[in-house]
C-alpha cells in the first residue's frame, strides 16, 4: 500500500477514536445516556456493564414475529423498496422533464418558478395531506420520497443539457437529425453524466426522507424502528439504528457513484 492509501485508512481510524472519546464523555455527563461499549452490545449480544445479559438487535435480523414485529433485516428491506419505488418514479418524470426544461426556453420559464417554490419545501410538509389523499402508509412515503427527490433530477437533467455545444447542435441541423435523433445521438451522451449527479443526489435525498416519513406514518421500516425504541426508552438502540441508517446511506451513495462514474464518458477517455 502506497502512502496516500494508509492516509485513507488511518486518519478516519483517528477521528473515529476522538468521536467514541466524545461519546464516552458525553455518556458520564448525560446521566443514562449509551455508552459505546453498552451500545455494542445492545447490538451483537453479551454482558453489560451492569451485569445484564443483552440479546442483541443484530443477532437475528431476519426473525420474524407477527406482521409487525420483525428483524432489522425486515425494517431496512421495507425502508428500501420504498425508497428505489419513489426514486424510479423520480426518474421516470424527472429526466423528461429536465430534457424538456433544458432544451426549450418555453417550458424553462413554465416550470423553473414552481421548480424553486416546491424544491425547499420540507417532506414532513408534504406526508399530512398526502396521508390523506392516499390514505395507505406505503403510497404516502413513496409519494413523498417522489416529490421531494425529483428536483435534483430535473435541475441537473436541464443542466446538462444547456452544456452541449452549440457545435453539436449545428451539426445535428445539418445532418438534419429529428428531435428524437437529436436526443440519443447529441444531448443524451453529453448530459448523462449529469444526469446521473442529479440520481446520485436524489437517492441521498430519498434515504433522508424516509426516516422521517416513517416516523410519522408508522408501519414497519427502520425509520419507525428508531421511533418506536424511542418510545420503548430504549436509547442504546435508537444509536444503533442511526449508525445503520449512515452506513446504508454511504452504501448507497458510492454505489451510485460507481454507476455515474462509469456512465461519464469525462472519466473513461
Amino acid at each position: 500500500m502506497n502512502k496516500e492509501t494508509y492516509k485513507k485508512i488511518l486518519l478516519p481510524f483517528i477521528v473515529l477514536l476522538v468521536l467514541i472519546q466524545v461519546w464516552s464523555g458525553l455518556a458520564t455527563i448525560v446521566e443514562d445516556f449509551p455508552t459505546p461499549s453498552d451500545t455494542y452490545v445492545y447490538a451483537f449480544g453479551g454482558e453489560t456493564a451492569d451485569g445484564d445479559e443483552i440479546e442483541g438487535v443484530l443477532s437475528d435480523p431476519f426473525y420474524i414475529e407477527n406482521q409487525d414485529d420483525k428483524g432489522l433485516f425486515w425494517q431496512i428491506l421495507a425502508s428500501l423498496e420504498r425508497v428505489f419505488a419513489g426514486f424510479v418514479l423520480a426518474i421516470i418524470v424527472g429526466v423528461p422533464v429536465g430534457l424538456l426544461v433544458g432544451m426549450s426556453k418555453n417550458f424553462q420559464y413554465a416550470f423553473e418558478p414552481f421548480i424553486q417554490i416546491f424544491k425547499p419545501v420540507s417532506p414532513l410538509a408534504w406526508l399530512p395531506l398526502l396521508l390523506f389523499v392516499f390514505q395507505d402508509i406505503n403510497a404516502t412515503a413513496i409519494s413523498t420520497i417522489f416529490i421531494t427527490s425529483i428536483w435534483p433530477i430535473i435541475i441537473n437533467t436541464a443542466l446538462g443539457v444547456k452544456n452541449v455545444s452549440e457545435d453539436y447542435l449545428n451539426v445535428a441541423k445539418v445532418l438534419q437529425f429529428t428531435s428524437l435523433e437529436k436526443i440519443t445521438k447529441i444531448i443524451l451522451p453529453v448530459a448523462v453524466p449529469y444526469i446521473f449527479t442529479g440520481m446520485r443526489l436524489s437517492l441521498g435525498i430519498a434515504w433522508l426522507v424516509i426516516v422521517a416519513a416513517e416516523m410519522l406514518t408508522g408501519g414497519i421500516g427502520i425509520g419507525f424502528w428508531i421511533w418506536d425504541e424511542y418510545n420503548n426508552l430504549s436509547y442504546h438502540n435508537i444509536i444503533i439504528g442511526i449508525i445503520l441508517v449512515g452506513l446504508i446511506g454511504f452504501i448507497l451513495d458510492v454505489m451510485m457513484g460507481k454507476i455515474a462514474d462509469y456512465f461519464d464518458y469525462r472519466k473513461r477517455t
